[in-house]
């Protein structure tokens, strides 16, 4: 699939400058969409919630109309299944405290050493609090793939709830979600799915998937920094919301505490807006494959934008790939097969051999290209990978407006670091 990548650019005020944006995996640029909805926002219908006049009524019809495309983004089958929150290690919090509200003591959850450790943390303080047991699922060190034999076993305590990711935000590996989805509700748990890394490069459809709740943060996918939580309602609805007592008490309001960051949810309509507009742009000849769906109208047009951002994405990722393979003292971690690319994202962690990651991160600053260094919260990969003490490793990754050229211009710079 070709995109027309000077016109995908166009969309972004912030490319048009030197530098070199590797460092999509921690946050993409933001849209001119975005600038658009929040700059009318805060100009014309700046309010808070609830009140009798128009500014308020036009600001909660707008975080309506933003929860609706939401839910049109990741096909979930109805609005109120969409909580807004600050991001996504906030919303996680929030929900594990709900959640261990129903756990007993000697309950099992299940966590993975592949995630964020947003999706470790959170889990682990709620089973320490309520005396549950956590059991760790494994990736395998040599291609950054989940152990799914492992979490078979994990499986056999009947847990209470598997936290899974849809990629990994370090080593680009995709996990089989579905899979692992049914697996998990074959012993009894609800799956809670961190999709921050994927929700960039590919589509979603939560009713297709099965997960109970999974996760998602707009500033990975070109908006602001804010986060969203898909939750199944029947779950949402039935859940103890630590909240005041004036708030809503069904969802999702329930879940949104406090005065919500209005521009922002601003914002993540002007990402969906964006991402519609891709769809419509470079869709039509991808929307025969749809054909026979059960999509409306803009949740056709977003699959279609995501698909066409993934199949792109896979000339990005096999230029990497072969950029860093092709480079002297370079050690890639995750999946080396240029036949897998399918089971990754354009998001890759490697080290250079002599060299600290952070040494490696400013000496690519220097030529303009930006690129992460060190776990990226990934703790627990970095552990696993025995590379914690060592600095972690450097992170460059992808998105649908980064171009061939740029990954050549990264493989000139690490062969000019990698010679010293």
């Amino acid at each position: 699939m070709s995109l027309d990548l000077p016109l995908i650019r166009a969309q972004f005020p912030s490319l048009n400058c030197p530098a070199i944006f590797l460092d999509n995996p921690g946050g993409t640029q933001v849209a001119g969409t975005v600038f658009n909805r929040i700059s009318n926002y805060l100009t014309h219908i700046n309010a808070n919630h609830d009140g009798a006049f128009t500014t308020s009524r036009l600001s909660d019809a707008l975080i309506e109309e933003a929860r609706a495309a939401m839910a049109d983004h990741l096909v979930a089958s109805r609005p109120e299944e969409i909580v807004f929150g600050p991001n996504m290690t906030s919303l996680t919090f929030n929900l594990s405290r709900s959640l261990a509200r129903t756990w007993k003591r000697d309950d099992e959850i299940v966590v993975t050493r592949l995630d964020h450790d947003a999706n470790i943390t959170p889990w682990i303080l709620a089973a320490e609090e309520c005396g549950c047991k956590v059991r760790w699922v494994d990736f395998n060190p040599e291609d950054g793939t989940l152990d799914l034999e492992d979490l078979k076993k994990a499986l056999e305590g009947k847990p209470r709830l598997v936290a899974v990711g849809f990629a990994s935000n370090a080593l680009g590996t995709i996990n089989p979600v579905n899979k692992i989805v049914q697996m998990a509700h074959s012993a009894g748990a609800l799956v809670y799915v961190d999709a921050v890394q994927y929700a960039p490069h590919g589509p979603i459809d939560v009713q297709k998937l099965q997960c109970d709740f999974l996760v998602c943060s707009s500033y990975k996918f070109f908006g602001p920094h804010a986060g969203i939580l898909y939750g199944r309602y029947e779950l949402l609805d039935s859940l103890t919301a630590y909240k005041v007592r004036p708030a809503p008490k069904n969802p999702p309001g329930k879940f949104e505490t406090g005065t919500g960051n209005h521009e922002g949810i601003a914002g993540i309509l002007g990402a969906v807006e964006y991402l519609s507009w891709v769809g419509k742009t470079f869709g039509n000849e991808l929307a025969e494959g749809l054909a026979g769906m059960d999509y409306t109208d803009r949740q056709l047009t977003l699959k279609l934008a995501m698909i066409a951002i993934r199949a792109y994405e896979f000339e990005l990722s096999r230029s990497l790939l072969e950029t860093l393979e092709e480079t002297p003292g370079v050690q890639i971690y995750g999946l080396r097969d240029i036949q897998r690319l399918e089971e990754r994202v354009p998001t890759f962690a490697f080290t250079m051999k002599g060299q600290h990651p952070r040494k490696v991160a400013e000496e690519l600053d220097k030529a303009n290209i930006y690129a992460w260094d060190g776990n990226y919260y990934a703790l627990a990969v970095t552990e696993r990978l025995d590379l914690e003490a060592s600095g972690g490793m450097i992170r460059v990754g992808a998105v649908h407006y980064n171009t061939l050229a740029e990954i050549a211009r990264l493989r000139e710079v690490l062969g000019k670091i990698s010679s010293g």
